[in-house]
């Protein structure tokens, strides 16, 4: 039986931990799908605007060797990403493990035979640890230029 493997997030302001995660996932499947959040979703789920266009994220992740293939994700449900790409493993950072929305994310693709496989988190780098640093800098510079 074929493993394909399903990783997603917005991967937007691309870092190490994004890489780990491909990478690891696909070390444990045999098609690696990498699913990027599309921008309309980042705002209404995450309540954030992406720095990096959807289009491109997706050319940037698809560009590396782990990933397969990308497919742009425009609803929150990963059941209906489930029905577009067929996945048998879904890949996650483990700072979902335990949480509410991980044990709802573990009985929903449960259900269909779908099996949650965490990975370490990269804590010490994150996309939101990235994004308030850029805010910093930015409002520095709005000082700056001020006075």
């Amino acid at each position: 039986m074929t493993r394909i493997g399903y990783a997603a997030g917005a991967f937007d302001l691309f870092h190490i931990g994004h890489l780990n995660l491909l990478r690891h996932a696909k070390e444990r499947c045999d098609v690696l799908v990498a699913g990027v959040v599309s921008d309309e979703m980042l705002r209404a789920v995450k309540g954030i605007a992406p720095v990096i266009p959807a289009v491109e994220r997706a050319e940037i992740v698809g560009s590396l060797a782990c990933v397969d293939a990308v497919h742009v994700e425009t609803t929150p449900d990963k059941i209906d990403a489930w029905r577009d790409v067929g996945f048998t493993h879904f890949f996650k950072g483990d700072d979902w493990r335990g949480t509410d929305k991980g044990i709802r994310l573990e009985r929903e693709l449960g259900a269909v035979g779908v099996e949650v496989v965490y990975f370490p988190y990269t804590a010490h780098t994150s996309s939101t640890r990235l994004r308030h640093a850029l805010d910093a800098l930015t409002t520095a510079g709005a000082v700056r230029a001020a006075v």
